[in-house]
């Protein structure tokens, strides 16, 4: 039984953990609990031993284990996608580590999350601020659960704060179009890169919603005569590997596509015959980026093959150059790492990579094709794309002095739209078409998990009248890009301007 022991000035709880082995009454920090008279800390000591008995006892010194300690064996411990396992590492160790790695568990407090917030909100916006205080919580909750510490001082208190000013931390709002502006954008994107998938890409996803990554992991055997199945997605990690993996929260799905959507991915495919790539096996419907490409530099960078060698950009040019100055062990990893890549020094590749990487489409194709502008990079600033005026819509001029040889440059059409923002254009044409809920959800890859949703069924019906309000907008969007011109330099566009010109007649 425990008991209480007299000390200077004050009686101590002591109660046995093991045979033999005593500990004493502690509070969250691990410092001794001072008792006025010998009954309480006998009672304080018994509570305790009986913890011990029904094993919920912990250690009160694992309080005083550092930050830095528990969420190293937090990070290990967690089994996740390597999506989120990548974020969870960056943000622990970009973020998390620099202010807290020192600080003992029992240590940190409220005001020590708030100081650390606002820094961070200092410099970074405060939905990537938010999106780190959610990590830090989940660590704290969890040593909360392994009673290492009491109460999670991450624990965001309600009506806490100022009220004013709170809408200076919302995101800029989402930029949407209309189905001209779509197929506009799906246009440039296709003239920027020189070749067609860019804008069969940009339009299915248009209508059907698709992830970037479903659309970029789309495998030809999942595309059907009416409709497409998304079964995979591609996800590029940081150090540039692309990650076969399942759709976003399992959202395994089969998409309804109108018939002329079904024939323009079927044809495209039928055009360029892919083959199976080296990194999967699989065969995909879309292709990298390759030597079409205007403007920017061709497949992987200096920066992919740094990371994932796990060197400086700097050792790599090194290895390059001057491979005496480098180790032997790191030469050789720098090495594999530009073979397994397929680096070429000048960016030249002499055919299509197998997958587009997201940075190099959003940035150098669909960002300049719907803001008209290439964006900022050292040492060039942000500038128009430069085009020769015929035919319309322009041709990107390439090449040196490419500026003073322009005759023209484009119009934004809708500035701050980005890949993503073709779900957010498919899911406001459904709501436009009356469609119902239930239905957005499949397509969009969503789960309503209310009542009303378990009682309600898609019907045949539903299907055929999206689709049929789907081609209608399509063929309006057609006639209006034939009242502007009658061709194109798009040679899938091109041939639907014409059938479309023919149907007419």
């Amino acid at each position: 039984m425990g008991y209480g022991e007299k000390r200077k000035g004050y009686y101590r709880g002591r109660y046995w953990i093991a045979p033999g082995v005593l500990r004493t009454v502690v509070d969250s920090n691990g410092d001794t609990v001072r008792f006025s008279n010998k009954r309480e800390a006998a009672k304080a000591a018994n509570d305790a031993e009986g913890k011990v008995r029904n094993g919920s006892w912990r250690d009160p010194s694992a309080g005083k284990t550092t930050f830095g300690e528990y969420a190293n064996r937090w990070f290990v411990e967690q089994d996740l996608a390597a999506s989120t396992t990548q974020n969870y590492r960056h943000h622990i160790e970009e973020h998390l580590l620099p202010h807290f790695e020192e600080m003992e568990l029992a240590s940190i407090s409220r005001s020590d999350v708030k100081v650390w917030e606002k820094a961070e909100r200092a410099i970074y916006a405060a939905s990537s601020v938010k999106t780190w205080h959610a990590t830090l919580h989940l660590i704290l909750a969890d040593a909360v659960d392994e009673e290492l510490i009491t109460s999670n001082p991450a624990t965001k208190r309600r009506g806490r704060g100022k009220r004013a000013g709170r809408s200076r931390d919302r995101g800029p709002e989402k930029v949407v179009t209309d189905p001209v502006g779509a197929l506009l954008i799906a246009e440039r994107t296709a003239l920027l890169s020189g070749r067609d998938d860019e804008f069969v890409a940009c339009v299915l996803k248009a209508y059907t919603g698709m992830r970037w990554g479903e659309i970029v992991g789309l495998e030809a055997k999942f595309v059907r005569r009416a409709s497409v199945r998304v079964e995979w997605q591609l996800y590029e990690l940081d150090n540039g590997e692309l990650v076969r993996c399942a759709p976003k929260d399992d959202s395994y799905r089969t998409i309804d596509t109108p018939v002329w959507l079904s024939g323009l991915v079927s044809r495209h495919v039928a055009r360029i015959r892919p083959t199976p790539c080296l990194c999967h096996g699989e065969t995909y419907v879309f292709r990298g980026q390759g030597a079409a490409r205007a403007g920017a530099h061709q497949g992987a960078k200096l920066v992919d093959v740094a990371r994932r060698a796990g060197v400086s950009t700097g050792t790599v040019s090194n290895v390059l150059n001057h491979p005496d100055r480098v180790a032997e062990a790191t030469r050789i990893r720098v090495e594999s790492a530009i073979a397994e890549l397929g680096f070429v020094r000048g960016g030249v590749v002499a055919q299509h990579p197998p997958h587009w990487r997201r940075n190099g489409f959003a940035t150098w194709l669909f960002t300049p094709a719907a803001s008209g502008w290439y964006p900022k990079k050292v040492p060039q600033e942000a500038r128009p794309v430069p085009l020769l005026a015929e035919p319309w819509p322009g041709v990107p001029e390439r090449g040196r002095n490419a500026t003073g040889r322009s005759e023209a440059c484009w119009l934004p059409i809708a500035a701050g739209f980005t890949p993503h923002s073709y779900r957010h254009f498919h899911k406001t044409r459904m709501e436009d078409l009356g469609t119902p809920p239930k239905l957005m959800d499949e397509r969009m890859g969503h789960l309503d998990g209310s009542v009303q949703a378990r009682y309600t069924h898609i019907t045949p019906e539903m299907r055929q009248r999206l689709t049929a309000g789907l081609t209608a907008e399509w063929e309006a969007s057609l006639d209006a890009r034939l009242a502007l011109c009658s061709s194109s330099r798009v040679a899938a566009l091109d041939r639907l301007l014409r059938e479309r010109l023919k149907a007419r007649r």
